[in-house]
C-alpha cells in the first residue's frame, strides 16, 4: 500500500471511438490496480473518475466513495462514450468541477496534493496547452499517460514538470497493466516522514515529494508549521453558554455561577430554589436568591430583627396609599380621610372636587417624537387626573384639548363634551402625533382658535376665567415669547408644566405671574403625579391647606350671600321704621346705664 499520506486523485479517461472495447477493459484494470495500492478513505486518499470524448461525463466524484469495492463497482459499470477526443475540455472540467471542495477536494490550505492522471490514446481535437497551464497554476499536478497512438507533444504540453517524471508513453494497451506497477512506485515514492527529520510536534504526513505536519484533535498548527497550540473553543463567542464557557482541548463545556445549576440543554442556567428545601422558617414568604434566601413579609407587615417573623406596620408610610388628603393606618390596613367640609369620593381616596368657580380650560400637550409612545400614554393619564379635579358641565367648567408637534391639532374644543367621563374617554382615544416641537405655533393656535367663542369659550363679559395649560418635554423649535405674551395680554391665565428635558427659561416665559405658582417641573414622566396637586392648589386655592381651617368653597359662598341678604333686610327695616329705630336706640342707652349701675354695686 501507498503510505505517503492522503491524496486527492482524479482519473481523466479517454473513451473516444478510437479506443476499442477490449482496450477500454485494460484501462479499467489499470485504474483498479492503482486504486488497489492506495490507502483510500475520507481522511486518507480520495479518488474520482471522469471519462471524456466529445463531452465530459462524471463517473464519481472525490466525495462519492471511500472504499475500493464501491469504486471498482462503479468503474466496471462505465459505458464508453465512443465519440471525439476533447482532452482540453476534460482538463477544464477537472479544474472547475472535479477538484472543487463542493465535489470533495480538501481545501488548499491543508496541503493535500491534487493529482490528475490523464490516460489517452490519440491526438486532442481541441487546445490543451493553455488550459493545462491554468490547471497546474491552480495547484493540480498532472500525469499524462499516452497509449499506442498518443501524441507526445500533446502529452508534454499537458504534464507537470519535471516532464521526465510526469509524461509516460506505453506502446500498447497490453502493456499498460505492467506499466501500472511502475506508476504506483512513481506515485507513492518514498515516505519522507521516515527518510528525514521532520520536526513535527504531533504527527507527520508524507506526500510524494515532501511532507507536512498535523496536530492532534483539539490543537491547531502554529505559524512555524511544526508546533501545535490548544484550540480555545470558547474564544469565537459561539458557544451559547449563558454564564461561563470552559475550554478543553478543542471542545468546551458550559458552567454556571455559584447559586445556579446547568439545565438539560447544557447551556442555560437556572437559579437554585433554596426556599424549596423547606428549612427557611419564614413566617410569611421565602425569597430565593443566588447562594441563599431571605424572608419577606406580606403587605402591611414589617420584618423583625430575627429575619423571620413579621409584625403589622404603619401602611400609610410603607405603601403608595393614594389618599388625596390624609391616610390613617389601621391594623393591617389603612383608610383615607378628607378635611372638614369635604367628602370622600367613591374611589375611597379622592375628596370633593373643586367647585369654587367655573373656568374655560384648554390643555395644550406636547406630542413630539421625544415624548415616545409609552410616555404619551402617561401624559393622557395625567390630563385625566386634572379633569377629575373639575366639575365639568355646560354651565360649569369647560375643557378643550390641543396636541402639537411640527403642526397643531385640536383634539376637541371647549364646547365638544359636557361631562368628565366623555372628556376622559376622548383623551384616551387621542393618537400620538410624533415629529417636532413647535410650542410657539401651538400657543398661537390656542390664542386665535381654542379660546374663540366659535369653539366654546364664553364671552369675556361673563367674567369666566380662561386658563391655558401647556405641557412639554423639551426645547421649542420656534419662538414662544410673542404668543406667550399675547396669551397673557388677552386675559388667559397660563400654566406651564415641564418634564424631562423641558427648558426652565421657556416654562417661565409661558407662565403667568407670579411665575412660581404657575409653572412646575418633573424629572421624568413616571414621577409627575405631584404636578396635579400643584395645579389643584392654584386653581382651587380653598383646598389643600392641610389640617388648618379648610372650609368648603360652597359654604364660604353661602355665608357671604347670607351676610349680604341680612344687611339688606336690616337696611330696609331701618328706612321704613325710623321711629322704631329711635326707640330701639333709647332702649339700648337705658340698658347701658343699667349695666353700669349693676357694675358699680359689685
Amino acid at each position: 500500500k501507498c503510505r505517503t499520506g492522503p491524496l486527492d486523485i482524479v482519473f481523466v479517461i479517454d473513451s473516444s471511438r478510437s479506443v476499442r472495447p477490449f482496450e477500454f477493459e485494460t484501462m479499467r484494470r489499470f485504474m483498479m490496480d492503482i486504486i488497489g495500492s492506495l490507502d483510500v478513505g475520507p481522511n486518507a486518499t480520495r479518488v474520482g473518475v471522469i471519462q471524456y470524448s466529445s463531452q465530459v461525463q462524471n463517473i464519481f466524484s472525490l466525495k462519492t466513495f471511500f472504499t475500493r469495492a464501491d469504486m471498482e463497482k462503479a468503474i466496471n459499470s462505465i459505458v464508453p462514450l465512443a465519440q471525439g477526443t476533447m482532452t482540453g475540455l476534460a482538463i477544464q472540467y477537472a479544474m472547475n468541477v472535479a477538484f472543487t471542495t463542493q465535489e470533495g477536494a480538501r481545501p488548499l490550505h491543508k496541503k493535500i496534493p491534487r493529482i490528475a492522471i490523464i490516460v489517452t490514446d490519440g491526438r486532442p481535437q481541441d487546445r490543451v496547452t493553455e488550459v493545462a497551464s491554468q490547471a497546474r497554476n491552480a495547484g493540480i499536478e498532472i500525469y499524462a499517460v499516452g497509449i499506442q497512438r498518443a501524441d507526445m507533444n500533446s502529452l508534454r504540453a499537458m504534464a507537470s514538470p519535471p516532464l521526465e517524471e510526469h509524461v509516460f508513453l506505453v506502446e500498447s494497451f497490453e502493456l499498460i497493466q505492467q506499466f501500472g506497477k511502475q506508476f504506483q512506485d512513481k506515485l507513492c515514492g518514498v515516505d519522507m516522514c521516515v527518510e528525514q527529520e521532520h520536526g513535527c510536534q504531533h504527527s507527520c504526513v508524507s506526500t510524494p515529494s515532501s511532507f507536512y505536519c498535523e496536530c492532534n484533535p483539539g490543537y491547531r498548527l502554529n505559524a512555524d508549521g511544526k508546533t501545535c497550540s490548544p484550540i480555545d473553543a470558547c474564544a469565537d463567542g459561539r458557544h451559547g453558554c449563558q454564564h461561563q464557557c470552559v475550554s478543553a482541548r478543542g471542545s468546551y463545556s458550559c458552567r454556571c455561577r455559584a447559586g445556579y445549576y446547568l439545565n438539560q440543554d447544557k447551556r442555560t442556567c437556572s437559579m437554585i430554589d433554596y426556599c424549596s428545601f423547606g428549612n427557611h422558617s419564614c413566617q410569611h414568604e421565602c425569597v430565593s436568591i443566588p447562594n441563599g434566601h431571605y424572608c419577606r413579609c406580606r403587605s402591611g407587615f414589617t420584618l423583625q430583627p430575627d429575619g423571620r417573623s413579621c409584625r403589622a406596620t404603619d401602611l400609610c408610610n410603607g405603601v403608595d396609599h393614594g389618599c388625596e388628603f390624609k391616610c390613617v393606618s389601621t391594623e393591617g390596613s389603612y383608610r383615607c380621610v378628607c378635611p372638614e367640609g369635604q367628602q370622600l369620593q367613591a374611589d375611597g381616596k379622592a375628596c370633593s372636587k373643586c367647585g369654587a368657580g367655573h373656568v374655560d380650560l384648554v390643555m395644550v400637550i406636547d406630542g413630539s417624537k421625544s415624548v415616545r409612545p409609552q410616555n404619551f400614554e402617561l401624559v393622557k393619564q395625567f390630563v385625566n387626573r386634572v379633569v377629575d379635579l373639575l366639575e365639568v358641565s355646560p354651565h360649569g367648567t369647560r375643557v378643550g384639548l390641543v396636541q402639537y408637534s411640527s403642526r397643531v391639532r385640536t383634539e376637541f374644543p371647549l364646547n365638544k363634551y359636557h361631562s368628565a367621563d366623555e372628556i376622559k374617554k376622548a383623551v384616551m382615544e387621542v393618537e400620538y402625533m410624533e415629529k417636532g416641537t413647535m410650542t410657539g405655533l401651538a400657543l398661537k393656535h390656542m390664542v386665535e382658535h381654542s379660546f374663540s367663542e366659535l369653539e366654546g369659550a364664553r364671552p369675556l363679559s361673563h367674567n369666566i376665567p380662561r386658563i391655558g395649560f401647556v405641557f412639554t418635554d423639551g426645547r421649542s423649535q420656534d419662538d414662544i415669547s410673542e404668543w406667550a405674551r399675547r396669551a397673557k395680554e388677552s386675559g388667559i391665565v397660563m400654566f406651564a408644566v415641564g418634564v424631562g428635558k423641558a427648558v426652565e427659561e421657556e416654562l417661565r416665559a409661558i407662565a403667568s405671574e407670579p411665575v412660581e405658582q404657575h409653572f412646575s417641573y418633573s424629572a421624568d414622566f413616571t414621577t409627575m403625579t405631584h404636578l396635579v396637586e400643584n395645579f389643584k392648589l392654584n386653581i382651587c386655592p380653598e383646598e389643600g391647606k392641610g389640617e388648618m381651617e379648610i372650609r368648603s368653597p360652597c359654604e364660604c359662598e353661602a355665608l357671604v350671600q347670607f351676610q349680604t341678604n341680612t344687611v339688606a333686610i336690616l337696611q330696609s327695616l331701618t328706612e321704613k321704621n325710623i321711629l322704631w329705630a329711635r326707640s330701639l336706640a333709647q332702649m339700648t342707652a337705658r340698658l347701658d346705664d343699667l349695666e353700669k349701675q349693676i357694675a358699680n354695686k359689685k
